[in-house]
């Protein structure tokens, strides 16, 4: 049975104290030119909001990554460097979607986290698109969004009233705004999963409150 003696106890302290070094040099080299408070770090996110919806426009993959793994720095500074960015709704990275969201109804830009409506096929859906922190977005290119039914009495894209799009793999596309892009894969979608036809929502699914922004 082997134990620990108090010279190879100090020693595992000394290993430990010079891993929390590098981490914390690590942590300082890559975020200690952002913003540190959250009041500060806000104009800087919608600044960084701007450049990210202009890259995207503009079909650059290589500057809307860049700037998606900015915006997670910035989070994990505010975090003290701790990776749960999402933890909860007062993680760093909540509160910064939550904080420069669209205005409810309004197209967001891109990165932006917002909620407004697009016509597919007759169907109004409500689209919840992701932003920055979005799941899946510092590996893939598109932003995944929630559709909801906004007529629960009209046929729909899905029985249930709702449907997520994640891991949505297409070509960048300059000019795409995230309405269109969302109207195209919803319109993809019925053309090829639903064989043009909209199904109707299911009597239980129909009376769920709160969809709003009619």
């Amino acid at each position: 049975m082997r134990t620990n003696t108090p010279a190879q106890l100090g020693f595992d302290a000394l290993l430990d104290d010079a891993a929390t070094a590098n981490r914390s040099r690590e942590l300082e080299r890559s975020t200690g030119h952002l913003p540190g408070t959250l009041p500060e770090a806000l104009p800087y996110y919608r600044a960084l909001l701007d450049k990210h919806h202009a890259a995207m426009l503009a079909g650059d993959v290589g500057e809307t990554m860049r700037l998606r793994q900015e915006a997670g720095n910035l989070a994990l500074r505010l975090n003290h460097g701790d990776p749960g960015i999402l933890a909860g709704p007062d993680a760093p990275g909540c509160a910064l979607a939550r904080e420069t969201a669209a205005a409810s109804g309004s197209v967001p830009l891109w990165g932006q986290k917002g909620s407004f409506i697009v016509t597919v096929s007759g169907a109004r859906v409500r689209i919840e698109m992701d932003g920055i922190f979005g799941i899946g977005s510092r590996f893939g290119y598109w932003p995944g969004f929630a559709a909801h039914a906004v007529d629960r009495d009209r046929p729909f894209i899905s029985p249930t009233g709702y449907r997520s799009f994640l891991g949505i793999h297409a070509e960048p596309a300059a000019g795409m705004t995230p309405d269109v892009f969302a109207a195209e894969i919803l319109a993809a979608y019925v053309a090829k999963e639903l064989k043009g036809r909209l199904v109707a929502v299911a009597p239980q699914h129909r009376k769920r409150a709160g969809e709003g922004m009619r």
